[in-house]
């Protein structure tokens, strides 16, 4: 796979990225971001751009690719509606827009969150703009799976770049092998996650909108893998 990654400087996008170095069915990966990676390797190569809702300059440079694994995101804290849904929808719908008029058909595995609300009418904000964010990925011209983590583990040293989730993954380090057995419904480690959205890329899935439990199922590989689901 030819894979255009967004967020490879986020923790979930990090995870993504150290999974698809390590799968051989990822050929290469074109970081897009505002800022670069920081990761040198054969496989990769960055695309700085500063305005992430405008593509027009360097749409061609997309053609090619079969996949998108989409890992941009924000923490609700701070942010209020307008802004957030400038950084969730807005600028999620323009690269999907620009990536669906290069690459129809190509998949585009987008990072939600549990809890994103379909109907858009639900009364806490980010639930719905996931939700909307998500409803209109479905209606363009791409092979759309979402992804709703709920509690993520963080592993192979990767953190959040938001210093409150580091302490709350820090307390909770010492509980996760012990609720993780009871709760896989729940929860997933960035690792697990990584490998899902690789999985589904490569061989589909039997549901277009994964939880937890859907995405530790995909991480399995093959096995977690039933079909392949249909237009």
């Amino acid at each position: 796979m030819k894979v255009i990654l967004f967020g490879a400087t986020g923790m979930v996008g990090a995870s993504v990225l150290i999974e698809c170095l390590d799968d051989e069915r990822v050929e290469s990966v074109l970081a897009v971001g505002r800022k670069a990676s920081g990761v040198t390797h054969p496989k990769v190569r960055d695309l700085v751009h500063a305005d992430l809702l405008d593509y027009a300059d360097i749409r061609q440079q997309f053609r090619g690719f079969d996949s998108c694994f989409y890992c941009l995101g924000v923490s609700t804290v701070g942010q209020d509606e307008a802004s957030y849904t400038r950084i969730t929808y807005d600028i999620t719908i323009a690269a999907a827009t620009a990536l669906a008029e290069v690459n129809p058909g190509m998949t585009f595995c987008f990072v939600s969150a549990a809890g994103a609300d379909s109907t858009e009418r639900g009364r806490v904000m980010w639930t719905r703009v996931k939700g909307k964010t998500e409803n209109r990925l479905f209606t363009l011209p791409l092979n759309a799976y979402m992804f709703r983590p709920g509690l993520i583990q963080p592993r192979k040293g990767v953190r959040s770049r938001t210093a409150w989730y580091n302490m709350f993954y820090a307390i909770m380090a010492p509980i996760y092998p012990i609720v993780r057995p009871f709760a896989g419904a729940f929860m997933t480690t960035t690792e697990d996650l990584g490998k899902a959205i690789i999985s589904v890329a490569a061989a589909g899935f039997d549901k277009r909108i994964l939880e937890s439990s859907d995405i530790n199922r995909a991480a399995a590989g093959p096995a977690g893998v039933s079909r392949r689901v249909q237009f």
